[in-house]
């Protein structure tokens, strides 16, 4: 396992050469988990907060995903990423008038996100801080993920609304 006290990746895992995980300066954990695959110009930065990272074991993301650790993001085991995904657990402030949005920093977090085992996530999807996708969850390319799913549903659009269920 490569470990340092921000950034622990398992032996089994296969990350890309042309992936770029940048470790944090401020304590944030990135942790990468057993048979992990990370594809090419994937990209995880610790910014926008001080929450971890955990990818769990089995789950693939691929070309052109990223993922900020903003308030934290938890992916469980077997989760299926497509290209190009965002993954951001964060937002700015930007109510006020008299400072610019990037005087204002950032907003409350609103629980980070939290994507559950066996999910699949299509092309393009963003997911944005405060998500819950249950278990076994299905979401259609090009959606956008606020709020909790329920486990083994299949989801989809913008705003995302239920399509279906896994049988």
């Amino acid at each position: 396992m490569v470990t340092s006290d921000a950034l622990q990746i398992a032996p089994t895992a296969r990350i890309s050469k042309l992936a770029d995980i940048e470790p944090s300066v401020r304590g944030t954990k990135i942790v990468i988990e057993d048979e992990v695959y990370i594809d090419s110009f994937v990209r995880i930065r610790a910014v926008g907060g001080s929450g971890d990272v955990r990818i769990g074991r089995r789950s693939y993301l691929n070309a052109g995903t990223v993922i900020y650790s903003g308030n934290g993001v938890d992916i469980g085991e077997g989760v299926l990423v497509a290209a190009n995904c965002t993954i951001a657990p964060t937002n700015h402030a930007y109510t006020r008038r008299d400072q610019t949005i990037l005087e204002q920093r950032f907003a409350p977090s609103k629980g980070g996100i939290v994507i559950e085992d066996d999910v699949w996530l299509g092309a393009n999807v963003v997911v944005l801080d405060g998500a819950r996708i249950a278990k076994g969850c299905v979401v259609a390319a090009l959606s956008v993920v606020r709020g909790t799913l329920e486990p083994y549903g299949i989801y989809g659009g913008n705003p995302l609304r239920k399509l279906g269920e896994r049988t």
